[in-house]
């Protein structure tokens, strides 16, 4: 079933909410396109945000900034909708039990297209306030390390017979073991104390690198860097992209980026042009060529057919300078060295990239609304144009 067939079975003022959300998209995929409408469905059916059902939608939520894929959608206004009167009811106490779900319909609510449409039909949708300030704190563990698998005894060697190879094999490492209780200078007994100190520091190294992107995604895991194009050309295989030569200011030398922007800015203004790179995404191939980092970019807030230009880091900046996100959670904290894509760290952050009124870049928590702007020591980055354009 289509999209707008989907949206025709919900009951008013909720259908004519979904219709009226300009840029609420109603798939990009085919595969996107059935998830939407099958949102849709079970709000309809009033399937979607029942009480007993708000649970298990949390813990859905989680790792998710929309409901379908990674952008915003008529699904996300349909479920904000069903959400709306069970959450306009809840005390503190209560949308407390449910972060995920709160998180993600205090975001929707207050996207401004949302907001727009709302207001033609209020009092239906008006804004739900939330003590977000004195919400608990969430814990998050790492996950504890999997165990090893116990190799299987070997059989006895019948009496008389060589040694099996898997005999000669624990006796050797028995010997080591012996050795290893003995100190090699004295002959002396090693202490079980330091015996067992000795045994924690690898599984104490294993658990540091098992909660380095450990928890919620958070913007300091992304690595910005300055970079300038020092090389580009057409690519020789797609009519929409450029092969960039950007140097980081590694000593590898320039990264190879490849960028859909033929459509966008013109070859001469790309040039030798100061920018801002997004440095640890896996590379990817595009059109048979690999792609090393991503160039940053703001989309004017009425979609790339209305602009799109580069951000650009303050005057006087230097190939290879960080660039990070103001607060104190943020400004010392080292980026991961590769996003990992299933994780989706990137696509979790990224709908809080916006340019300010100041046409300076910067992401905004969706849950505080506070906005950290994207800086490095010299200054602050921005988009020369537009003012609530989308950065990706």
């Amino acid at each position: 079933m289509s999209v707008a067939a989907s949206i025709a079975k919900l009951h008013s003022p909720l259908r004519e909410l979904v219709s009226t959300v300009a840029d609420a998209h109603h798939g990009k995929s085919e595969k996107d396109k059935a998830e939407v409408s099958e949102w849709i469905e079970k709000v309809a059916a009033g399937d979607a945000a029942r009480p007993e059902a708000i649970q298990a939608l949390d813990a859905q939520l989680t790792p998710k900034t929309y409901i379908v894929s990674n952008y915003f959608t008529a699904a996300d206004v349909a479920l904000y909708g069903a959400l709306h009167p069970t959450l306009a009811q809840l005390q503190p106490a209560q949308y407390y039990a449910h972060p995920s779900v709160t998180r993600y319909f205090d975001h929707i609510q207050h996207k401004p297209s949302v907001r727009a449409a709302a207001a033609a039909l209020a009092p239906a949708f008006d804004v739900v306030p939330f003590d977000l300030d004195g919400a608990p704190s969430i814990e998050r563990k790492a996950d504890p390390p999997k165990e090893k698998k116990k190799a299987p005894k070997a059989e006895p060697a019948a009496s008389g017979s060589a040694p099996a190879p898997a005999q000669k094999k624990a006796k050797k490492e028995a010997a080591q073991a012996a050795d290893e209780d003995v100190n090699k200078d004295t002959g002396a007994p090693v202490p079980q104390q330091k015996k067992e100190k000795k045994e924690k520091k690898p599984a104490q190294e294993s658990k540091k690198a098992v909660a380095e992107d450990a928890g919620e995604p958070v913007p300091s895991m992304i690595d910005l860097r300055v970079g300038r194009i020092v090389d580009i050309k057409k690519h020789p295989d797609a009519d929409s992209l450029y092969v960039e030569q950007i140097d980081f200011g590694e000593e590898t030398g320039p990264r190879t980026v490849v960028s859909g922007l033929v459509n966008y800015i013109p070859i001469e203004k790309m040039q030798n042009k100061t920018l801002v790179g997004v440095c640890n995404l896996k590379p990817a191939n595009m059109r048979g060529v690999k792609s090393f980092a991503m160039v940053l970019c703001a989309t004017h807030k009425d979609g790339k057919d209305a602009g799109l230009e580069l951000i650009e880091p303050p005057a006087g900046s230097e190939p290879g300078e960080r660039i990070y996100f103001e607060g104190p959670e943020f400004e010392n904290a080292e980026p991961l060295s590769q996003l990992n894509p299933k994780k989706k760290i990137f696509e979790t952050i990224q709908p809080g990239f916006t340019t300010l009124e100041s046409h300076e870049a910067a992401w905004v928590n969706p849950v505080t609304k506070q906005a950290h702007r994207i800086r490095t020591a010299k200054g602050v980055c921005y988009s020369p144009n537009f003012v609530g354009a989308s950065l990706s």
